[in-house]
């Protein structure tokens, strides 16, 4: 079998060209959720390499905790989510970002279209978070190696979000996938750890892995927060349904349906329960406020970059019960 290893320039297909297109300008103003998309694929992607590895046998090569990071480069002005989660192959890039799911594409576009389609719930509903990013970059650069495959067959995905992206095979020393949004002009306010942090918190603060950004400390002479050696953990990363009901919130209860049901709709309802005997268990269940557009679709799947990379997953993961 010959691998492909030039650099490729390839082009979107039709519909995600429209649909990077209406995102950037009808989407603007809930900018955040870029952040959380990504943070929830990165997610998805730890999900899926600790479902491999004991469902496949797919190896967990170096670390074995998993984690994500987020990071941001001011000079650069750059912001990076980077996982070691299952990552990509090269074909696997291809298919998972230069297309997107047909059905239901018309649908999504006359909605983001209309006035009453100025929010992030279309989303989370049609299945393209990924591509949320462009709208605080002006280009995009995702780095990623599949778990189990050597350091030479990274891939470097590159774009610009107008109509064609660049790809190429690269060396890469550990698994999973870093994205690094090169940010458009007036986006400076992403610059900051404060507002990172508070995203975060807003978002993902249930995500069950450690979401780990550098410690800031201020200096008294730059008369501003400078960056650190040392590793901090963001998010509280506890099982919610563990929790005593007493102590979660609506809002809690609601990101956390958002994150495992790929939903930018709060839920319809849900019952929290625990049951003790011979069996104990927490039940944790969520009734949702619409069926998912494709819900009579045969080739049904997640879609988007680690949604795609999580098909099937079950919303109680692995390990968790």
């Amino acid at each position: 079998m010959t691998v492909t290893t030039a650099k490729e320039t390839l082009g979107f297909q039709a519909e995600v060209k429209q649909l990077l297109h209406l995102m950037v300008h009808s989407l603007y103003g809930n900018k955040e959720i870029f952040l959380r998309e990504l943070i929830s694929n990165a997610s998805d992607a730890c999900d899926r390499l600790r479902f491999e590895h004991m469902a496949h046998g797919v190896p967990i090569e170096g670390d074995t905790g998993f984690q994500i990071r987020v990071s941001y480069d001011a000079t650069a002005r750059t912001v990076t989510i980077a996982d070691n989660g299952i990552g990509l192959s090269r074909q696997e890039v291809i298919d998972h970002i230069g297309t997107i799911a047909k059905s239901g594409t018309r649908e999504f576009f006359q909605r983001l279209t209309a006035d009453a389609a100025k929010d992030a719930q279309l989303i989370g509903q049609f299945g393209v978070g990924f591509y949320s990013a462009f709208i605080v970059a002006e280009r995009v650069t995702l780095v990623t190696r599949r778990a189990g495959t050597p350091a030479d067959d990274g891939v470097r995905w590159e774009s610009t979000g107008e109509g064609a992206y660049t790809v190429e095979t690269v060396a890469k020393g550990t698994r999973g996938t870093d994205v690094t949004l090169h940010l458009r002009a007036g986006e400076d306010d992403l610059l900051s750890g404060q507002r990172l942090r508070e995203i975060i918190r807003k978002y993902s603060d249930h995500i069950a892995f450690p979401i780990l950004m550098k410690k800031e400390q201020w200096d008294s002479a730059k008369k501003a927060h400078v960056l650190t050696d040392a590793d901090e953990q963001v998010n509280a990363a506890s099982a919610l349904w563990a929790r005593p009901k007493s102590e979660i919130t609506r809002e809690q209860y609601e990101e956390l349906y958002k994150h495992v049901g790929h939903d930018f709709e709060p839920p319809l309802a849900w019952a929290h329960a625990k049951a003790e005997g011979r069996q104990e268990f927490t039940q944790l269940f969520y009734i949702p406020r619409r069926a998912p557009f494709d819900l009579w679709d045969p080739d049904r799947r997640h879609h988007g970059l680690g949604r795609a990379t999580a098909a099937c997953l079950s919303p109680l993961r692995p390990g968790h019960h």
